[in-house]
C-alpha cells in the first residue's frame, strides 16, 4: 500500500491523464447522454436553494443531481490529493517561464499556485480584489454568456461536434493568450503589483 501511495504522489504523464479525461465523454454518453460541465452545477445548487419564482432556476434540478455529486467528488478528491497525496518536490517550471513570471514578481514555485498571488494575505488587497473578486465575476459572467465553462465546451462540446463549443473554445484560448501576453503586465503595473 505504501508503494502505491508513493506512486500516486508522482506527477502523472499527459498520456495517462489526457486519455482519462477524454474517456469522460464516452462514459457520460453511455450512461445516458449526460452533458459534462462544472459551471452548470452552480446553477443546479442555486435551483435547489433559491426560493421558487426565478424562471432561470425553475426546472427539475433533481434530474441533475449526478452533476452535483460529480462536483462534490472533485472537491473531496482535491482535498485528499492536496492534504495527503501532495508531491513534496518543488514544481518544475521552465527557465523561460521563470523569467516571464519574475518580471511580474512571481518567484516562489513551492506550491501549485503562485504564493505571491494566491494567499489569504492577498485576499483583502488590491491584488486580491483584482484577481479574486473582479476576476471571479468576469469568469462567472463569461461562463454564463458562453453557455458553459472551458471544460464543458472544450471536452464535451467539441467531442460531441457542437459548433458553438468550437467557437467558444477558440475564444477562450485567444482570451487567455491576450490576457497572458498583452494585458497582464500592464495591469499589474497599473495596480502596482
Amino acid at each position: 500500500m505504501e508503494q502505491f501511495i508513493e506512486w500516486i504522489k508522482q506527477p502523472w504523464p499527459w498520456w495517462v491523464a489526457g486519455p482519462l479525461i477524454g474517456l469522460t465523454v464516452p462514459a457520460l454518453l453511455i450512461v445516458g447522454n449526460k452533458s459534462f460541465g462544472i459551471s452548470s452545477s452552480l446553477r443546479h445548487v442555486c435551483a435547489a436553494c433559491v426560493p421558487a419564482g426565478i424562471p432561470f432556476f425553475t426546472y427539475n434540478w433533481k434530474k441533475e443531481l449526478w452533476n452535483m455529486v460529480f462536483v462534490l467528488g472533485i472537491l473531496i478528491g482535491g482535498f485528499i490529493a492536496t492534504m495527503f497525496l501532495a508531491n513534496p518536490d518543488m514544481i518544475v517550471v521552465s527557465e523561460a517561464t521563470q523569467q516571464d513570471l519574475a518580471a511580474l514578481g512571481i518567484t516562489d514555485y513551492s506550491k501549485l499556485l503562485p504564493v505571491e498571488i494566491f494567499s489569504w494575505d492577498n485576499l483583502l488587497t488590491g491584488k486580491g480584489l483584482l484577481f479574486f473578486v473582479i476576476g471571479g465575476l468576469l469568469v462567472g459572467f463569461g461562463t454564463r454568456y458562453a453557455g458553459g465553462c472551458t471544460s464543458g465546451h472544450a471536452i464535451m462540446g467539441i467531442s460531441s461536434l457542437q459548433w458553438p463549443s468550437v467557437v467558444a473554445t477558440i475564444f477562450f484560448m485567444v482570451g487567455g493568450f491576450l490576457m497572458t501576453h498583452v494585458f497582464l503586465g500592464p495591469l499589474m503595473t497599473l495596480f502596482g503589483f
